[in-house]
């Protein structure tokens, strides 16, 4: 297997889990919660076949230990970047340097990195005034549809885990090529 040049930031809540699925105890920390359909599937995947993951969410660590201790996917992300942990919620600029600085990336790396989230105000806002690649995952009801800044425009749209999986591919090849000629 091939070193991927892609490497993933992604949300948790209605990107990989399904909000409405989520059982909370009475602090309010999710106890469990089930994955959108084929997310699970999607995200197994991306991880065997040696892409570099981070999670990159807003909520409480112990929700998303719980969730994905549950599901037995935890270690497909190699970071795990939590809001309650960083003190700051996204389109924080501080959710993305924390994320780069755990993955060990720099500036150079900002054209290889995608952002795949549902909320157009806080994952997509946030990955376009970062400067990295905006993936909207359109599954949800529940968030804005609505591009009301400019800057809420993601770079790619898709609905289900499978569209996403295929377009990660095909980011893949555009990323190897880029780093093909940036080498050379």
């Amino acid at each position: 297997m091939s070193e991927k040049q892609l490497i993933i930031f992604t949300d948790s809540g209605d990107t990989i889990i399904d909000e409405a699925t989520q059982e909370f105890d009475k602090a309010g920390i999710v106890t469990r919660a089930e994955f959108i359909p084929g997310a699970g599937k999607v995200l197994k995947r991306l991880h065997e076949e040696g892409y570099h993951i981070a999670l990159v969410a807003d909520g409480e660590w112990d929700s998303f230990q719980n969730v994905y201790r549950e599901n037995g996917l935890g270690y497909c992300f190699e970071q795990w970047i939590v809001s309650e942990v960083v003190g700051e919620q996204k389109p924080s600029v501080k959710m993305f340097d924390t994320a780069m600085e755990k993955m060990g990336l720099s500036e150079e790396d900002k054209p290889f990195i995608v952002m795949i989230g549902n909320n157009l105000k806080k994952d997509i806002a946030g990955a376009n005034r970062y400067g990295i690649t905006s993936i909207w995952l359109d599954y949800s009801p529940r968030y804005f549809h609505t591009e009301e800044e400019a800057d809420w425009h993601p770079d790619y749209t898709v609905h289900t885990p499978e569209e996403l999986y295929a377009l990660i591919g095909r980011l893949e090849m555009q990323a190897e090529k880029r780093r093909e000629n940036t080498i050379w």
